[in-house]
């Protein structure tokens, strides 16, 4: 019961920017690209997703104390995480397609130095989070063609 408290406190973070209210009347005023996946897609690909980040980040927990894992580490954990948890509010808040595609890119960008951190510190908790690094490839080239059909 332990390890499982332990791995909901890694993952409940992950879905902070979830409380941050999607505004459907601006996400339905775009011209979206034709490769657009339904709404109902995001939250289970995100989902996924952070399920894969959290036991990536477990597993690390389970092999080593908090303060030997390297710094490089968890500044790289901690700049994805922020780099992930801006598009909401940049994007729904803010309303601006572009800070959205800024987020995209800064989230694809860490995700990938994030897989490099993982696997010098545990490559068998790297695997997991290739679904990430795929998908925010994915949202990076979709925020970029919303950003660039929706140009005024």
């Amino acid at each position: 019961m332990k390890a499982f408290f332990k791995f909901i406190i890694i993952l409940l973070p992950w879905f902070l920017s979830s409380l941050i209210p999607i505004d459907k009347e601006f996400y339905n005023s775009l011209t979206l690209p034709f490769f657009t996946p339904p709404e109902m897609a995001y939250g289970i690909i995100w989902s996924i997703i952070y399920i894969c980040i959290s036991i990536s980040i477990y597993q690390i927990l389970n092999t080593y104390k908090i303060k030997d894992i390297p710094k490089s580490y968890k500044y790289t954990l901690l700049l994805n995480y922020i780099a992930n948890q801006s598009f909401q509010p940049l994007f729904f808040l803010l309303k601006s397609t572009f800070l959205g595609f800024v987020s995209c890119i800064l989230t694809f960008i860490t995700s990938l130095f994030l897989y490099k951190e993982t696997k010098d510190v545990k490559e068998k908790s790297a695997k997991y989070l290739i679904p990430y690094i795929l998908f925010s490839l994915f949202a990076t080239i979709l925020s970029l063609s919303i950003y660039l059909l929706n140009l005024n």
